[in-house]
């Protein structure tokens, strides 16, 4: 194996246990000589790669938020129809979640007022609300801005159920990604009119 081969090694194997460490414990409980155990390397080694503790949630972070957009950007990528992109804009989310219910401190138990992971997840929510924004703009929406920052407003609310409720189950994450894009497709109020007769509201 090279040296460049190495390095990126136990650059991902540092990052794969902090990831597990803080998403299980939370960043104020994990020690960086457990990521160095978890990973198998020394501790020295792990400053070597970053020098704080702050740097390496900051990495892992990093690398989860570009993962999620590369993902989504991929799984639209396949679809032509704007009910469909909204569809897998519902599952990347709400699965986004669900993969990590047994890593929740990822988000509760992050580091507080740290200004640089405060800039770089306001920068990751534009980058995901400007890639639903293209989306709904190549659906011919108006108001784009307005309701992307809806639906992925709606998302998140759904998700919290994931993050909540211990006996939360993947059929449970489909069943809400499907009714969320059902509803922003078809519009709550026409979804309520044909559940009441078409009555008329004024």
């Amino acid at each position: 194996m090279s040296s460049a081969s190495v390095h990126k090694h136990k650059h991902a194997a540092i990052l794969d246990a902090a990831y597990e460490l803080f998403g299980s414990g939370g960043f104020y409980e994990t020690k960086m000589s457990e990521v160095a155990e978890r990973a198998g390397i020394a501790k020295g080694t792990v400053y070597l790669y970053f020098k704080s503790k702050e740097e390496l949630f900051m990495a892992v972070t990093r690398r989860d938020c570009e993962g999620f957009l590369e993902q989504l950007e991929g799984k639209l990528g396949t679809c032509s129809r704007l009910a469909d992109k909204l569809s897998v804009i519902a599952e990347h989310h709400l699965f986004y979640y669900y993969e990590r219910k047994q890593h929740t401190k990822l988000f509760f138990r992050a580091p507080n007022n740290n200004p640089e992971l405060v800039d770089y997840m306001a920068q990751f929510m534009e980058a995901y609300m400007q890639a639903v924004v293209k989306v709904l703009l190549e659906g011919g929406a108006s108001e784009p801005e307005l309701m992307a920052q809806s639906y992925i407003g709606m998302l998140d609310r759904l998700k919290m159920d994931i993050l909540f409720n211990p006996g939360f189950a993947e059929e449970d994450a489909y069943k809400r990604a499907k009714f969320a894009a059902n509803l922003f497709i078809t519009g709550a109020l026409g979804s309520l009119n044909s559940a009441l007769g078409d009555l008329p509201f004024e």
